[in-house]
Parts: C-alpha cells; structure tokens; sequence
C-alpha cells in the first residue's frame, strides 16, 4: 500500500464530489445561477470525470491494483460530502439514523486503508 498515491486518490475523489454536489443540488440554492444555466453545470460534468478517473486511479494503484478498496473510499468519500453539504447548505440536520450511516462510512475507509490482506 503506498500511502502517497491513496491521499492524491482521496484528494482527487474529494474534489470529485465537491463538484457533484453542487452540480446536482446547486439548483436548490438560493441563486438562480445554477437553475439558468444548465448547460454549464452539465458540461462542468467533463471536467467531474477527469476527478473521479485521477481518484480511482490513484487509489487503485495506492492499493497495489486492487478495484474493490477505490469503489468503497470513492462511495464513503461520497456520502460524507453529501451529508456535510445539505446539513450546511441546506440545514437539513444529521438524524441519528444519518449519523449511524456516516458512521459506517468511516468504518468503511478505515477497514480498507488499515485491514491488512496479505
């Protein structure tokens, strides 16, 4: 496992969902910004996939190759964004079914980053 390449994976993934938060939920803020231009926010979707291609590659090759540990950091990265972008932006507050959810998502990384297989 080389250290290195999982933060620029986590990095690239982060960036990924930062972006896709906006682009899916910006029509819902209070600017009509995203809600006029749709044509931007959808191209803006090229450049999201460039993110998400350099966070799994950096993040399979961070674990020698394997596929699996990138969809589970790339899905728990997700979920986290999510969850901090509606409770600030939309104050949708974190229940405790939410809670348990994120919960698990740190589990989720930890056990890929830290779970030794070999």
């Amino acid at each position: 496992m080389d250290s290195r390449l999982l933060l620029l994976g986590f990095f690239w993934f982060i960036l990924a969902h930062i972006g896709a938060f906006f682009q899916l939920n910006g029509q819902f803020l209070k600017t009509d910004w995203f809600r006029v231009n749709e044509f931007w926010v959808a191209a803006f979707g090229i450049l999201l996939s460039y993110c998400y291609i350099y966070g799994t590659k950096y993040t399979v090759l961070g674990f020698d190759g394997l596929l699996w540990p990138a969809r589970f950091i790339g899905f728990a990265i997700g979920i986290g964004i999510y969850a901090l972008g509606v409770n600030y932006f939309f104050k949708e507050g974190i229940n405790a079914k939410t809670l348990v959810s994120l919960v698990l998502c740190v589990l989720l990384i930890a056990i890929q980053v830290f779970w030794k297989t070999k």
